[in-house]
């Protein structure tokens, strides 16, 4: 009977500490987030929130209102079910620059970033796009952005003071 009441501690304990062990391999926690929207198609997650890297641009290339490559980007919209609303306009709101232009801070100063369509045509700061159409599915929203260098307002260059920059931007869809 001893023995059997020591046989049965002794799984115990060996349970106890194989339980003890498995418990101790790694754990954490899955936070999800998102929100449920009143519109016909949903944003990319790949989209939402991203970063444009207009890279290292040279102070020069950017006198006299000189421009910067663009670098494009976009805004993926997935699962579009268009029964009556065919059409979707961005607009992009942020710190005011230059000309209708993204404001930039930072060190670096004297240039504001443009953002354009597809057709590298100006979207205002705070002013709709022109309408994209949609079909049903997925679709790609095209734009592009560049730095370019500011002028005040006698349509006189501003110096260029070389240094990092950022802005943030946020966007709007409007479906039509």
């Amino acid at each position: 009977m001893k023995l059997n009441a020591l046989a049965i501690a002794t799984l115990i304990a060996l349970g106890t500490t194989s339980a003890s062990h498995a418990a101790d391999q790694g754990s954490g926690t899955i936070t999800f987030t998102g929100s449920i929207i009143e519109a016909p198609c949903s944003v990319s997650h790949e989209n939402s929130d991203q970063t444009v890297d207009l890279g290292q641009v040279s102070n020069v290339s950017l006198a006299n209102g000189g421009k910067s490559q663009p670098r494009q980007f976009n805004i993926m919209l997935e699962n579009c079910a268009l029964t009556t609303k065919k059409t979707v306009t961005t607009t992009f709101t942020g710190p005011a620059g230059n000309s209708d232009r993204v404001g930039i801070a930072g060190t670096a100063k004297g240039a504001s970033i443009a953002i354009v369509d597809g057709t590298y045509n100006l979207i205002k700061l705070g002013t709709p796009s022109v309408a994209q159409a949609l079909q049903d599915g997925n679709n790609n929203l095209s734009f592009a952005a560049y730095l370019q260098g500011d002028k005040d307002e006698d349509d006189k260059d501003l110096p260029i003071v070389p240094g990092e920059f950022q802005a943030v931007v946020n966007f709007g869809l409007n479906y039509l």
